[in-house]
């Protein structure tokens, strides 16, 4: 393909790709598979790589992320970000309506909508394209968060039809139950503590430095102000339409009220529906519709006084504790576990509650039998808020966290700064053992997903199954006919058997998982803080098992990201006589133990040069920079040393590596010049 093929048809991808993301995302309507649209984007993707001076500044693959962000700078707000006067009561929003009404001295019509629990934004468009996205911060200035913000495929890189020139759009990013429960299935696959409730974790995710990582977390958006210039606009209602209309997420969940009877209808409404919702909302925004009427009410000094919020008071209950039990996790973290009396919440029975870990119970004061106070938090998670000691039985005992693993009776430790005790008996702990059985096979590892819905306990139980190695020694004379019984923490009683049918597909997905690559191997082998990106971080660096397990501590911190914890944690595993057998039992019945492929090879341009990339390109992610970099014979370095040949610098280099470059008089080579410098300019 030459070059204008080339240019011609990156512009007619990233076309029907946006197209695409728009009715998927935004109207939810599809018109081709998944399949099929991941087709368009790898298209795009190689002939963005083997043309890189045709990227759009709006492509789709942006939304893919790569880049990486080491600060967040400060951004100062055209337009204060002020939150609203929040109330509690239909009376609070009489007396609104009474005071706008007073200060109009003429009717208003007001725009109720949903008030969603996530992370306020604030997008700026110029001639249609994105080109900064701000958190609140502290209502006068914000972060820029644009990298990661671009990864939210609700969000319009650039609009079509008739738009301003120049505006801003305001809006709240959240983590659907969906996103949030699946981080959190995959988070404790890893062995990684949970996350508490979808706002937290949008906040979080919103700000980590890795945007590829941002992008698998699959945030969403609704977008509910728009702001700018002479807007041609006379409502508030009608903008948002108009929004609608140029590519923007508007929330069809909003109603035009007249009447505080509507206003409070519409709340009500919500109070109960918003359970049916697949999202959190916490309460009701009530905004004057006409703008001519909101610059007259004005604002306070910290809100508008044309808005205000009705919040939903967290729906509370309480119940009597019967017991505290303890449950150990694979990666040996013991949490306690409040065993309640059942009890009907937001919608659900609630007969258990998380209590964390020792530090919760002894702020709790908890006692034995306690009457308990529970909320659900982020309307999830049931956690207890309080203990009502007016109810304590006479001659209740304290409760105290346990000092043995109720498992394997180890003695429980607790690391220096560390809330959570876990039991150090990391191979011979019963659940420990299941843990790392389960996580062997989960999807993101071996994907042996035949095994799952409690066959791994089955066979742990009846003592054919004790490591990994052994799936690969099961014969199906071994698993006919196995079965168990079990009641569920629903009451159900379910059965769990091996037939005919099931053991058939049992082995063969056994067979096909030796097909895995490494580096999906490395991170099924269940080392602590080796999550699936560490785990492909790990297996490009050192290309098989055997370099890695030889690798000290200084070239396991010399890798992207491999910080001083993991590095630790790799040598120590590494070094256990039993996890190196079971590597070598894996490697003899055929598993992937070193990369399939030589990495690709273009020149030796590089060669003999050490380069340490920082920063943030618009041509390539910093993972793709290594690649590029290895590829054309070079090394690749984390810290600048007088052995570093030059730095590969983009935008917001760290000011420490710069200082020490300018230090040490090392070359600093910017995006441009680097990829004339390998030829590919």
């Amino acid at each position: 393909m030459n070059p204008q093929e080339a240019k011609a048809r990156i512009e007619e991808l990233s076309r029907l790709i946006n197209h695409h993301n728009h009715l998927y995302y935004v109207l939810d309507r599809p018109e081709i598979s998944d399949f099929e649209f991941d087709m368009l984007l790898e298209e795009l993707i190689g002939l963005e790589k083997q043309f890189p001076h045709y990227v759009l500044p709006d492509s789709p693959t942006q939304r893919v992320g790569g880049a990486v962000t080491k600060s967040f700078a400060s951004v100062k707000h055209r337009y204060p970000m002020l939150s609203l006067s929040n109330s509690y009561s239909e009376g609070e929003i009489m007396e609104f309506h009474q005071r706008v009404s007073k200060l109009l001295d003429e009717p208003a019509e007001y725009v109720c909508e949903l008030k969603y629990d996530g992370v306020a934004i604030s997008l700026r468009y110029e001639d249609g394209l994105l080109v900064q996205a701000v958190t609140r911060g502290d209502g006068t200035q914000g972060d820029d968060v644009t990298t990661n913000v671009k990864t939210i495929r609700s969000i319009p890189l650039k609009l079509t039809g008739d738009y301003p020139a120049s505006f801003e759009i305001r809006g709240e990013i959240y983590l659907s139950r969906e996103s949030f429960n699946r981080i959190n299935e995959d988070r404790e696959a890893e062995g990684l503590p949970l996350l508490a409730n979808p706002r937290n974790a949008a906040s979080g995710t919103l700000k980590m430095q890795d945007s590829a990582e941002v992008a698998r977390r699959r945030l969403d958006c609704w977008l509910y102000y728009l702001m700018g210039e002479n807007l041609p606009f006379e409502t508030h209602y009608q903008s948002l339409q108009a929004a609608k209309s140029w590519g923007f997420r508007i929330a069809s969940n909003m109603a035009l009220c007249r009447t505080t009877d509507e206003i409070l209808e519409f709340i009500n409404d919500w109070k109960t529906g918003r359970y049916q919702l697949p999202f959190d909302i916490d309460g009701i925004v009530i905004k004057v519709n006409n703008f001519r009427q909101q610059q007259i009410l004005g604002f306070t000094a910290k809100s508008p006084r044309w808005a205000i919020a009705y919040k939903y008071k967290a729906e509370e209950v309480a119940t009597r504790l019967q017991s505290v039990s303890y449950q150990v996790g694979r990666t040996g973290t013991v949490t306690p576990v409040a065993n309640l009396e059942p009890v009907l919440l937001a919608g659900t029975t609630v007969k258990r509650a998380s209590l964390h870990n020792a530090d919760i119970i002894a702020q709790l004061g908890l006692h034995e039998n306690d009457m308990v106070v529970v909320e659900k938090g982020g309307e999830i998670i049931p956690k207890i808020t309080s203990v009502k000691t007016e109810y304590r039985l006479q001659g209740a005992k304290a409760v105290s966290f346990i000092a043995n693993c109720p498992e394997c009776g180890s003695q429980l430790e607790r690391n220096a700064g560390e809330a959570a005790w876990f039991c150090p008996n990391s191979d011979h702990c019963p659940p420990q053992i299941k843990g790392k059985l389960e996580h062997f096979i989960h999807r993101k590892a071996m994907n042996i997903e035949s095994l799952g819905q409690g066959r791994i306990e089955l066979l742990y139980d009846k003592g054919l199954v004790t490591t990994p190695a052994d799936l690969y020694d099961l014969k199906a004379e071994q698993l006919l006919g196995l079965e168990k019984t079990y009641t569920g923490d629903d009451g159900k009683t379910r059965t769990v058997s091996f037939r005919e049918k099931t053991v058939e597909n049992i082995l063969s997905a056994i067979e096909k998982s030796k097909e895995v690559p490494f580096g999906r191997v490395l991170f099924a082998l269940g080392i602590r803080f080796v999550g699936e990106t560490v785990a492909s971080k790990l297996a490009s660096a050192f290309g098989d098992i055997d370099r890695l397990a030889a690798a000290g501590f200084e070239q396991l911190t010399a890798v992207d990201e491999i910080g001083e914890k993991i590095a630790e944690s790799v040598i120590e595993w590494f070094s256990r006589p039993e996890h190196r057998e079971l590597v070598e039992r894996l490697r003899a019945h055929g598993l992937k133990m070193e990369n399939d492929q030589e990495p690709e090879h273009a020149s030796n341009t590089l060669a003999g040069k050490t380069i340490v990339v920082s920063g943030v390109f618009s041509r390539f992610s910093r993972d793709e920079a290594h690649r590029l970099i290895e590829m054309h014979g070079g090394k690749n370095a984390s810290s600048i040393s007088a052995k570093t040949s030059f730095v590969l610098a983009g935008e917001n280099m760290g000011p420490a590596k710069l200082e020490k470059a300018r230090q040490l008089g090392i070359p600093i080579l910017g995006e441009q010049e680097f990829l004339a410098l390998i030829g590919q300019v």
